[in-house]
């Protein structure tokens, strides 16, 4: 296999430390939205995002994501008709209670708004297998830890950029495929919605465990 020469940028530790911190302090203050504002966004700002999500390490370096940006609003409205329609089967009955009262928090509920007003929907497939040239089925390997990856990079890179985002798992979600036209090989992982805060949005007053909580040093 060619190889290139690595580009890696040592700092030294104290420029380390001061980067770590700047990033820590720049990313706590991520928070997802569900009031958004409709004003549009820069094309190549969600490019150069999706550019960024397309540099997560994944397995065998196949990649096994695709990225559907919808910003029309019909396909919008279709959208956010089929996730309502599963969300009021979830919170009518599909949902185990204790699950329902996690979220009671949280105020949410089958209404999804959002979903129409944001500017932009990205919805992530995940590709259980790729196709070669010739129509033939490619292995792919940790397909679902390398989407998460990506999606993870894909929101820091889009909250780095000044943009809200809220992430939208309705269960099950085969519309999206549906909807959006995508091949049997891929099946939804995520639904992205992407935009600005709307000027009197609000978030629950909710916090995060501390460092100990969360890891161990040996």
């Amino acid at each position: 296999m060619a190889k290139h020469q690595l580009e890696f940028i040592e700092r030294s530790p104290d420029d380390m430390r001061a980067r770590a911190a700047a990033f820590y302090d720049e990313i706590r203050r991520r928070r997802t939205v569900r009031d958004f504002a409709d004003r549009p966004i820069p094309h190549e700002v969600i490019a150069d995002a999706l550019r960024a999500a397309g540099t997560a390490p994944n397995g065998a370096n196949m990649q096994p994501w695709h990225f559907v940006v919808v910003t029309d609003p019909s396909v919008k409205q279709q959208i956010r008709a089929a996730a309502e329609e599963e969300e009021r089967a979830f919170y009518g009955g599909r949902a185990p209670q204790e699950w329902l009262n996690a979220l009671a928090p949280l105020g949410t509920d089958a209404q999804k708004p959002f979903l129409e007003i944001a500017p932009c929907l990205i919805a992530v497939f995940a590709q259980s297998h790729g196709v070669d040239a010739d129509g033939r089925p490619v292995k792919h390997y940790y397909v679902q830890e390398s989407v998460g990856i990506a999606t993870g990079f894909l929101i820091a890179a889009l909250h780095h950029a000044g943009l809200a985002t809220l992430t939208h798992t309705p269960s099950p979600m085969a519309f999206l495929s549906k909807i959006l036209g995508r091949p049997e090989n891929e099946r939804p992982f995520l639904l992205l919605v992407v935009g600005y805060p709307a000027a009197d949005a609000q978030v629950p007053a909710i916090t995060k465990k501390e460092l100990a909580e969360i890891a161990t040093f040996i």
